[in-house]
């Protein structure tokens, strides 16, 4: 009984075996016999990489929340040289591909200094100053002559990059430009990547496919879709990284094919912007397609950024200087910066001519050839004499110093006399031989007196001038995030860095803005901000705030920073107030603009002599309301004439303001719940 029992077991056992081994069996026969060749194939060409996503860039809003730029998805079409394979397969490849970006009208990056038509000509002046030097460097690696001539650079090319012989000049141009930027980055004369095409069309990428072509990949990328044409200057591109830009964002974590701000706004606030990548396990087969994607970590979006300008204002801004502009000849650029008085936020700021961002790489080569330099931000970093709006930071200085008073008047002679050799002349006795009289500061500054503000000077010095100028933050950084100019401030300290003495006769030039005096727009702006508020100076800023990629927290916010505090009385603050209101109101020389305007306005005009043989830069600065100040403005026409011409252009600017804060208003009356 107990054999028995026992042989049944060891019966079960071996049939179980039996059935285990019969498995086992059969799954190695299904793999090595039956699906063998396949897993060996797949085993010798799919290999699995681990590669970064991008994240995509936050959005750029404007103070009320509208949208100014965003991230749309492309594609792009990249070349991977490892699995390009031998030259032979290499350059069919690349002509295949190069011909059907002719054929669907697609632009692919080719930056040899060699025309693409026959007979080769040498086509360097095509191309921007980077490209001929990464060209100069690619010769030196090579030692090649760098006086050869275009033909004999492709024939020594078509040699280099193994073109078949039997190929056309044609063909053999097409192929070398791709081998060409390819080999840059090989032979490290460049750190850029090389994007083959950019934003190609779903068509495009089918035929890719079609094709098979082995070592051209599509990637998905983004791109800055603009959602306004204003504003270029302030809001400024992305692209990927040139050689200076990776020196400095090597340290910051950057990979060498990251995509930065290059300008304004995208490249102030890029530590915001930015996003983090992700990661992604990516399988590919021998011919570089993707079998299979999961991802590891995801990518987090960038956060958004809003800024102080108000785009409405900023397309009135740029609406009125290019109408202002339109037709006049002489006129070469102009600018104007609005400010708010209580924080230094920049409202709107325009410098004409400007450009299209949409269209900036197209229209690179023309806008760099343009003799009145577009791409220039006038508005912080053109630099011009202020002319008669600096006799403000005079007043002030005069009447804290106890100079003057503001009752204290002082005889305009025609001529100031105190030095012999130099006795400058007040505008009215030079034009018409009249004089302005007997008048005090408030006067001084309605009517512009020279000699006035000469006889301040005088008494005060330079030294003590300076410090007030200083102090409105005029010959100093205003804080603005973006890169600016600090101007000149005229002084022995100037003077003596151009190897020239001071003298006293520069004082008095530089009491009424000439001399070597040359500020911003920004500052000037700025400048009358600081007056008006009571002596407040606001640090300059573009930064509102910025919230998460889904705008649900709050990432920071700005906080008006001060620079510095102006002691004023309030008898000063008043008799400044008082000349700037006399400029608008009847009898002033800018009356006839502001006349219909529903809110009061202070100002003061400017003009510049830049040389005997051209017309003056116009100036022109204001604030309003009068009475409690919100806003500050200054404009600039270079080679505009008198400042009280942009009387005009000011106060449409200031309509449309106020028109728009009443708007707002109104709105936001409407909107609110009814208890």
């Amino acid at each position: 009984m107990e054999n028995r029992k026992f042989y049944m077991r060891v019966g079960v056992l071996a049939l179980s075996l039996a059935a285990v081994l019969s498995v086992f069996f059969y799954v190695l026969y299904d793999v090595q016999i039956v699906r063998g060749e396949d897993y060996l194939l797949q085993s010798q060409k799919k290999s699995g990489i681990t590669v970064t996503v991008e994240a995509s860039r936050g959005e750029i809003l404007d103070r009320y929340g509208r949208v100014l730029v965003s991230s749309r998805l492309i594609y792009n079409v990249s070349l991977n040289r490892s699995l390009l394979g031998e030259p032979a397969q290499r350059n069919a490849t690349l002509l295949s591909l190069a011909e059907l970006c002719e054929e669907r009208n697609i632009a692919y990056a080719d930056h040899l200094p060699v025309n693409r038509e026959t007979p080769f000509a040498d086509a360097s002046e095509s191309l921007d100053a980077i490209s001929r030097t990464r060209f100069e460097n690619y010769l030196k690696k090579k030692g090649w002559d760098p006086g050869m001539s275009a033909q004999e650079l492709v024939s020594q090319l078509r040699q280099e990059y193994a073109i078949e012989p039997s190929w056309s000049d044609d063909e053999a141009r097409k192929v070398i430009g791709i081998c060409y930027e390819l080999d840059l980055r090989k032979e490290e004369i460049t750190s850029t990547k090389y994007v083959f095409a950019e934003n190609v069309d779903i068509t495009f990428i089918t035929i890719v496919k079609e094709r098979n072509l082995q070592g051209v990949q599509i990637d998905t990328s983004t791109v800055r879709e603009y959602h306004t044409d204003y504003a270029a200057h302030l809001l400024g591109r992305i692209g990927l990284m040139s050689d200076s830009d990776w020196a400095i964002f090597k340290e910051k974590g950057y990979s060498l094919d990251a995509v930065v701000g290059k300008d304004g706004a995208e490249r102030a606030f890029e530590s915001y912007l930015r996003g983090v990548k992700g990661i992604s396990l990516v399988d590919m087969n021998q011919k570089g397609k993707i079998v299979s994607e999961t991802t590891i970590v995801a990518p987090q979006p960038g956060n958004n950024v809003f800024l102080t300008l108000d785009i409405k204002l900023q397309e009135a801004v740029e609406d009125a200087l290019a109408r202002y502009m339109s037709g006049r000849e002489q006129v070469e650029g102009a600018a104007a910066v609005a400010i708010e008085v209580s924080s230094g936020d920049v409202l709107a700021s325009a410098s004409y001519p400007s450009y299209n961002l949409a269209t900036f790489n197209t229209d690179y080569k023309a806008l760099e050839a343009d003799p009145l330099r577009p791409m220039v931000n006038r508005a912080f970093q053109g630099t011009y004499a202020p002319g008669s709006t600096f006799k403000m930071v005079t007043a002030v200085a005069g009447m804290e110093e106890g100079i003057i008073k503001p009752e204290t008047k002082i005889r305009d002679t025609g001529r100031f006399t105190a030095y012999q050799d130099y006795q400058p002349m007040c505008w009215i006795y030079r034009q018409y031989g009249r004089t302005h009289g007997l008048i005090d500061v408030t006067k001084a500054l309605e009517v512009s007196c020279n000699v006035f503000f000469y006889t301040v000077a005088y008494q005060l010095g330079i030294e003590r001038l300076n410090q007030y100028t200083k102090m409105f933050g005029l010959g100093r950084g205003t804080g603005i995030e973006l890169p600016e100019l600090t101007g000149i401030m005229a002084g022995p300290e100037f003077s003596s860095s151009q190897g020239l003495l001071w003298m006293g006769g520069n004082t008095l030039a530089a009491a009424i803005g000439q001399s070597d005096n040359q500020y911003t727009p920004l500052q000037l702006a700025n400048y009358v901000a600081t007056l008006v508020n009571g002596g407040t100076h606001y640090s300059a800023h573009l930064l509102k705030r910025v919230t998460t990629y889904d705008f649900g927290e709050e990432v920071a916010a700005y906080t008006p920073q001060v620079m510095d505090t102006i002691s004023l009385k309030d008898s000063t603050i008043k008799a400044v107030k008082e000349g700037m209101l006399a400029v608008t109101s009847p009898g002033g020389s800018t009356y006839q603009y502001f006349k219909d305007l529903n809110v009061k306005v202070g100002a003061k005009t400017g003009s510049a002599q830049v040389s005997i043989s051209s017309e003056s830069n116009a100036v022109f600065v204001c604030f309003a309301p009068y009475d409690e100040p919100k806003i500050a403005l200054a404009i600039v026409v270079e080679k505009g004439g008198t400042g009280a011409e942009l009387g005009a252009l000011a106060s449409e600017i200031m309509k449309y303001y106020f028109s728009a804060e009443s708007a707002m208003d109104r709105l936001d009356a409407e909107n609110t719940l009814l208890r």
